[in-house]
């Protein structure tokens, strides 16, 4: 089969790799669209720590079921529209023992440990499986990265009527929005673009502040008063972000950081004691998250419309990379459709 590899930092190829035989408890599925990720352009920039070269990339999964391993339980069926969890988690570390399989230790995720899904077809063990029914089948490669939006908005037990900060409006804060709006919050969106910030009004903030020409702390204490947000979801990543969530939020407040700063940041610590904040990470997603996200998608069937930018073909991958690369900003989701190439 044809792959996309990422091969060095800045490096992209198509190269021949094996079709992977489907075991005993194993689902073959026809990949039919990979959204990128942030992590996957981290690879390709040479910033993400966790991956080795060369890799085949893509971890956010539409796709049908092929073929069905012996042992497969009832409930998945040939041609059945899936999307896939990519997490593939011990078993045995403390997380995975208290059920938290997300925060494995020793977590390896297609695409970035393990050989992600940007080529025709894959096997996975049918626990990794969901079928969704009622969307377009594009659509199901956004359900893994709202997933983990809504995994962070869990992390934040956002409650209804709770004024909600999400920094960041790629499509992780974009899950963190619809996540909280579907809450009851009120969510209060920023973002140095004005095209993502209507984007995360289409799906539910109730205002927004365009840090390209507006002081946030003082756009955020204006709508806020002097008691500020309750929660702040940091979904950037960047050291200035990381600051200004503990900066933002009010007294006996929750930070939940889904992002992380790609070097140490400097904080001024009495806020943490003063405001007696709750200070959380918020990794990946479980599978509750990612049913989350298809009741709440299916409820509104037309938000894929409104969240990817660019579809390219399975032969314009490595173009579409380099152009998310040179001008991150114009883009908010590419997806790529695999089904363009005759993989055979």
């Amino acid at each position: 089969m044809k792959a996309l590899s990422i091969d060095a930092p800045g490096a992209l190829s198509f190269v021949e790799i094996p079709r992977p035989e489907v075991g005993p408890g194993e689902i073959g599925i026809r990949v039919a669209y990979i959204g990128y990720c942030g992590s996957d352009l981290n690879s390709f920039r040479g910033l993400n720590p966790l991956v080795a070269y060369p890799r085949v990339p893509g971890h956010e999964i539409a796709g049908e079921i092929e073929s069905l391993g012996t042992g497969v339980p009832d409930g998945f069926r040939l041609g059945q529209q899936v999307c896939v969890l990519p997490y593939f988690n011990c078993g045995r570390c403390n997380a995975c023992r208290m059920g938290r399989p997300n925060a494995c230790k020793h977590n390896e995720t297609l695409g970035v440990q393990r050989e992600g899904a940007l080529t025709a077809f894959i096997a996975v063990p049918h626990q990794k499986v969901v079928p969704v029914e009622g969307l377009a089948l594009r659509d199901l490669a956004l359900i893994e990265p709202f997933a983990v939006g809504f995994h962070a908005v869990r992390r934040a037990d956002i409650a209804a009527g709770e004024r909600v900060v999400v920094l960041g409006c790629g499509v992780i804060g974009l899950g963190c929005v619809l996540g909280a709006a579907a809450r009851g919050a009120h969510v209060i969106a920023v973002d140095l673009a004005a095209g993502k910030l209507a984007q995360a009004r289409d799906l539910g903030a109730k205002a927004t502040v365009d840090a390209a020409r507006l002081d946030v702390a003082a756009a955020v204490t204006a709508m806020t008063g002097d008691d500020g947000p309750s929660v702040v979801i940091e979904a950037v990543g960047a050291e200035v972000t990381f600051r200004q969530a503990v900066d933002l939020v009010g007294s006996c407040g929750r930070v939940v950081y889904v992002g992380y700063a790609k070097h140490p940041v400097t904080y001024e610590t009495r806020l943490f004691l003063m405001k007696e904040l709750d200070i959380r990470g918020s990794r990946g997603a479980e599978r509750i998250d990612f049913e989350a996200v298809i009741a709440e998608m299916t409820k509104r069937p037309g938000i894929g419309d409104r969240v990817i930018s660019r579809v390219a073909l399975f032969a314009q991958a490595d173009e579409a990379m380099r152009a998310w690369e040179a001008d991150p900003g114009a883009f908010t989701k590419i997806m790529i459709d695999v089904r363009s190439e005759p993989h055979g």
